[in-house]
């Protein structure tokens, strides 16, 4: 009698999170930057390819630094809530700053228009810029003082997370508006 074998097949999100997660595990992780470590500096393309974006162009803001990917289920449902952090927090004082992490960048320009983000991102393809934070995790956020130091990280997202954050921030930045 001859077996049967099942065959399993994942949608192109579910596969593009395994091979993320593979990705992740294959590169020795650098050490995870924690609350009171410098965050690395960076300089990379905005999404549409017009400017460089880099984390010295905040220098003296409070940023809440966000890696993201369009087919990352949790970082698409914090994506709302980040645009309000955005407009609650004074813009002199407060940014939100997110690096895309897809293979095309045009994905990830394709859905902040989509969903009017208004918040700059980033665009590392190749995902450098996680492995220099030791990220672990999707999403993962670093909130940043003005002095470029991490204050917070937060991995993952979930609605009940949101006040915890708003919390964070407010005591960086010194209120909201």
């Amino acid at each position: 009698m001859r077996g049967t074998s099942t065959r399993v097949q994942l949608n192109p999100i579910h596969l593009a999170a395994v091979l993320l997660g593979a990705l992740l595990l294959a590169v020795p992780p650098a050490a995870a930057i924690g609350e009171g470590k410098p965050a690395p500096t960076f300089a990379l393309p905005s999404l549409s390819g017009d400017e460089t974006l880099s984390l010295s162009d905040f220098r003296g803001k409070v940023v809440y630094l966000d890696f993201w990917a369009s087919w990352c289920a949790p970082c698409v449902s914090a994506m709302p809530f980040l645009e309000e952090l955005r407009t609650e927090f004074p813009s002199s004082r407060f940014q939100v700053l997110a690096i895309n992490l897809d293979k095309d960048p045009r994905k990830g320009e394709k859905f902040m228009r989509k969903y009017g983000v208004k918040y700059p991102s980033a665009s590392d393809p190749k995902g450098r810029l996680p492995q220099s934070f030791g990220l672990q995790t999707m999403p993962t956020s670093y909130l940043i003082d003005g002095n470029g130091v991490v204050r917070y990280v937060h991995k993952g997202f979930r609605g009940g997370d949101v006040q915890a954050i708003r919390d964070e921030i407010a005591k960086l930045v010194g209120g909201r508006k």
